[in-house]
């Protein structure tokens, strides 16, 4: 049973749930906590219970009995990520909606502050910044994170196309309902179902504004997430590329856009199947076929700057569908980095399970790769 508010709140944040009893009850209580005494009309929280084989729907009906400001929709079948979000994004009443994991929580201050940004910008898309937490307690920043410094007011992708290089994932991102409704953007099935509904929202919005503060603290090393589950449905990755290169044909044809997703597409595809966490050794020369054919399907036909370095080496290794070469490499690679001093610290703008390589920083060389008539570069 959902309960509708009584008036209109300004944001409403979708929490899907599955599998998570362990660490449902911070994420609530980090959210429920943190508004402010005078916002709680500015706030609805939705959580979907995914059908959740443990006792996540348990735990929900016996919270949202004890804090009548929750809102529980209990779905009677799993669906997955993707769809859970937009049966909770079905009952959003919110002007703004962001979408939080059930694992994940937020430090304190972060709602007040996103309400009077929002209130004060009124952007399509606002972007927030995150750390990374492991079990062990240690926080990283993220890879990207430093490409949301210094973005001035209210802006569009074209005056900071870094932004296209942040981490594409939906809970970074607060999306005003009617701008994506305008866009025609929901969330598919399958893994990896950020991927063609991020980049669209920056591609298509006219106002976007980042609140440059940490506003969500990811939890990493899950048992359960994707990013530390070996499985065959990390190939789900290739039909989310081919959504989002489907959305950029239709909305861009002119190619705007292209060639910077492309890059994008073929550092992500890196960085899963280099992965022990998630490519079982077994699927790893199929995943870069797959990797291979898809470089063909959606090279830029004005080409694309490829990187430099070692990331240059392995696009060109992807471009040539040469995986004994790529397989030398990454053993060269790892053997290299086990001769390194143990005693030198990581950087601490990475993490060792970043969707990011040395080839997505916008600040590295990049060589021109353009297309021939014969389809060799």
């Amino acid at each position: 049973m959902v309960n509708q508010p009584t008036q209109a709140p300004l944001l409403s944040i979708v929490v899907p749930v599955y599998g998570v009893e362990a660490y449902l009850r911070q994420c609530l209580d980090s959210i429920r906590e943190d508004v402010p005494a005078d916002e709680t009309a500015a706030v609805e929280l939705i959580a979907v219970d995914d059908a959740s084989p443990d006792g996540c729907g348990q735990l929900l009906r016996e919270y949202a009995a004890g804090h009548p400001g929750l809102r529980v929709l209990h779905l009677e079948r799993n669906v997955g990520l993707g769809p859970a979000r937009n049966a909770g994004l079905d009952v959003a009443t919110g002007e703004y909606v962001w979408f939080v994991d059930s694992d994940d929580w937020l430090p304190p201050g972060t709602i007040a502050a996103m309400l009077d940004r929002l209130r004060t910008d009124r952007p399509d898309v606002m972007m927030i910044d995150h750390l990374r937490v492991h079990e062990c307690g240690r926080r990283d920043i993220d890879a990207s994170s430093h490409l949301l410094r210094g973005t001035p007011g209210v802006v569009r992708l074209v005056d900071r196309p870094q932004l296209l290089r942040v981490q594409h994932t939906a809970w970074n991102k607060v999306v005003r309902r009617a701008f994506m409704a305008e866009l025609g953007l929901r969330f598919h099935p399958g893994w990896y179902e950020d991927i063609p509904f991020s980049h669209p929202l920056l591609i298509g919005a006219d106002r976007i504004s980042v609140l440059d503060r940490i506003c969500y603290l990811y939890r990493q090393g899950r048992q359960g997430a994707i990013t530390s589950t070996r499985s065959g449905r990390h190939f789900d990755a290739f039909d989310q590329y081919d959504r989002l290169f489907a959305w950029l044909r239709q909305h861009h044809p002119d190619g705007r856009w292209h060639a910077e997703l492309f890059d994008l597409m073929v550092n992500h595809f890196l960085v899963v199947v280099g992965n022990d966490d998630r490519l079982h050794p077994h699927l790893r020369r199929r995943f870069f076929r797959r990797v291979a054919a898809h470089y063909r399907r959606h090279l830029p036909g004005g080409g694309y700057p490829r990187p430099g370095g070692v990331a240059g080496l392995k696009h060109r290794l992807v471009d040539r569908n040469n995986y004994l070469a790529y397989v030398a490499l990454r053993r060269a690679h790892r053997l290299a980095g086990r001769l390194r001093s143990p005693s030198a610290p990581p950087p601490a703008t990475t993490s060792p399970d970043a969707d990011h390589d040395a080839g997505s920083d916008p600040t590295r060389p990049r060589t021109l790769v353009r297309t021939h008539g014969n389809g060799t570069r």
